[in-house]
């Protein structure tokens, strides 16, 4: 399954293998696997969308869209449709009428989410500690 990407997934650089790793003790972890969540991920409103599907185990599209307030229902459908194509959401449709489209994260979506907690914790320290050492702007004269 291909993944719309809008052609900003870096090609992968045969000559750089050597120092796309990353060196852990032992181990070693190619960051090559990264770029297609990344670019999923790292656009705006994906991290919010992956927030709220994970605090309810189905969402519908508008209650989503009451939810992030500030979203477009454009953006929404298209990150929706990325994070579906990446399996870290699925999309269920009910055969009733009118039919009824919800989503829920997909067990890959919840050990995403779950995994996004050490990383928010990191940041928010990094944030405290980042905003404590800048020096206050200084006064114009």
């Amino acid at each position: 399954m291909k993944v719309p990407t809008s052609g900003r997934v870096a090609p992968r650089r045969i000559e750089l293998d050597p120092v796309c790793v990353i060196r852990e003790g032992e181990e070693e972890y190619c960051i090559y696997p990264l770029d297609r969540v990344m670019t999923v991920l790292g656009k705006k409103w994906t991290l919010f969308v992956t927030a709220v599907l994970g605090n309810r185990e189905q969402t519908r599209f508008n209650e989503l869209l009451a939810d992030l307030r500030f979203i477009s229902s454009r953006t929404l459908t298209d990150r929706l449709k990325e994070l579906v194509a990446l399996r870290l959401v699925e999309r269920k449709e009910s055969q009733e009428a009118p039919q009824r489209v919800e989503y829920s994260l997909t067990s890959h979506g919840r050990a995403l989410r779950r995994r996004l907690i050490p990383l928010l914790d990191w940041a928010i320290g990094f944030e405290a500690e980042v905003s404590n050492s800048v020096p206050a702007p200084a006064e114009a004269v």
